[in-house]
């Protein structure tokens, strides 16, 4: 019963945070010369795609650690 409350209560806890940090408003237009309506910043569009290699290539390295230790335990229980 207690373990149940605790996941509830941390579950309406994480949506209510999680709900405020969509509250913020848009940033204000920008103001210049031939500014108008909604344009985006100028420099934006960061390149993810090194982030992502990296991130996948550690996920792989992880999985084989994972699989060689599986592997590894088996035997080991087989002998």
């Amino acid at each position: 019963m207690k373990k149940n409350f605790t996941k509830t209560l941390a579950l309406i806890a994480f949506t209510m945070w999680s709900s405020g940090a969509f509250t913020q408003v848009p940033p204000p237009p920008p103001s210049g010369h031939g500014a108008g309506g909604n344009q985006p910043a100028d420099g934006g569009g960061a390149a993810i795609t090194g982030g992502i290699g990296i991130l996948l290539a550690l996920g792989g390295a992880y999985g084989g650690k994972k699989l060689y230790k599986a592997w590894k335990d088996k035997n080991e229980i087989e002998e």
